[in-house]
C-alpha cells in the first residue's frame, strides 16, 4: 500500500542525484495515495522570498498498477499530469532529469 516508509525513503535517496537545486533539501510527504514533494525555492522564480513551493507529486495507481507524475503550475496553483509510468524508478529519473525545469524551477 501507498504510502509507505520504504518507498518514501527511496525516493529520498533517489532525489539526492537530480540535476538541479542540489543545494536545497526537498521534502518528501506522504499523502493519500502517494508521495508530495516540497522544497525551498531558491531561484527566486516562483516564491520571491525562497519559500517552500510544491515540486512534484507522486501517485500510485493501484488498479492500473502504475505511476503517476504530476507537476504544480504555479501560476495557475493546479497540479498537472506528466505522464504514467510502469516502475517508481523510471519516474524518479525523469523527476530528477529534469532537462525542462518543469519540477525544480
Amino acid at each position: 500500500m501507498h504510502p509507505n516508509d520504504v518507498d518514501r525513503k527511496r525516493i529520498e535517496r533517489a532525489l539526492a542525484a537530480r540535476k538541479r537545486y542540489r543545494y536545497v533539501s526537498p521534502d518528501v510527504r506522504p499523502s493519500e495515495s502517494g508521495y508530495w514533494i516540497q522544497s525551498p525555492c531558491c531561484s527566486r522564480n516562483v516564491d520571491r522570498d525562497g519559500g517552500v513551493i510544491d515540486i512534484a507529486r507522486l501517485e500510485y495507481q493501484e488498479n492500473r498498477r502504475a505511476w503517476r507524475l504530476y507537476r504544480k503550475d504555479h501560476a495557475e496553483c493546479e497540479w498537472l499530469l506528466v505522464g504514467e509510468f510502469r516502475s517508481l524508478g523510471t519516474l524518479l529519473d525523469v523527476l530528477n532529469h529534469d532537462p525542462d525545469r518543469i519540477f525544480w524551477q
